[in-house]
C-alpha cells in the first residue's frame, strides 16, 4: 500500500527511525486542512509503543481537520552533522502514516500528557502541575503509525 523508497541506498533502519522519533522533541503533522489543502503544524510530540503523542487546543484547524479525516503524517529530523564544507549539513529524517485520533478518556488523556510533559519540563512534579491547570483545555492526540521510513540525507 505505502510506497517503497526511491533512494533504497539511504534508508536508515526501523531501529534507528524509532531512536529519532524518540529522541527528537518536534516535527510537523500533516493533515487534510480546509477545502483540501494540506495543513502542516510543527507539534512537539512523545513516541511510545508505535503511536505519536501530541497535544493541542480543544478547537481549531487541527481538530477540524482530525475530525473530518483521520489520515495523517508526520516528519521529524534529528539535528544533524555539519559538513567540512562548513555550510551544508548530513541529517537524518523520518516520515511516518497513520491514523490519528482525539483521546476522550480522561485517565489515558492525562497518562499520555504525562509522559509527553516528562519529555519537556525539568521535574514530573512540573509535568502534575501543567496538567492539573489545563486539562480541562487541553486536547490529547494519537497518531497509530501504520508505516515508517528513514533516510539519511546530505545536503550539497
Amino acid at each position: 500500500m505505502f510506497r517503497k523508497m526511491r533512494r533504497i541506498g539511504q534508508q536508515i533502519s526501523q531501529d534507528e527511525c524509532i531512536e529519532i522519533l524518540t529522541k527528537q522533541p518536534r516535527g510537523v503533522l500533516a493533515l487534510l486542512g480546509d477545502y483540501d489543502y494540506p495543513y502542516a503544524i510543527p507539534m512537539s510530540h512523545v513516541y511510545c509503543d508505535g503511536k505519536i503523542i501530541f497535544h493541542g487546543a480543544k478547537e481549531g484547524h487541527k481538530n477540524d481537520a482530525i475530525k473530518k479525516y483521520d489520515k495523517a503524517s508526520y516528519c521529524v529530523m534529528n539535528e544533524g552533522v555539519k559538513n567540512k564544507d562548513g555550510w551544508s549539513y548530513t541529517f537524518k529524517s523520518v516520515i511516518v502514516f497513520g491514523r490519528i485520533r482525539t483521546l476522550s478518556d480522561v485517565d489515558e488523556k492525562i497518562e499520555k500528557l504525562t509522559m509527553l510533559g516528562d519529555k519537556f519540563f525539568p521535574t514530573h512534579e512540573e509535568t502534575v502541575s501543567e496538567i492539573e491547570k489545563l486539562i480541562h483545555r487541553t486536547e490529547v492526540f494519537e497518531l497509530e503509525i501504520e508505516h515508517v521510513t528513514g533516510k539519511t540525507v546530505e545536503e550539497n
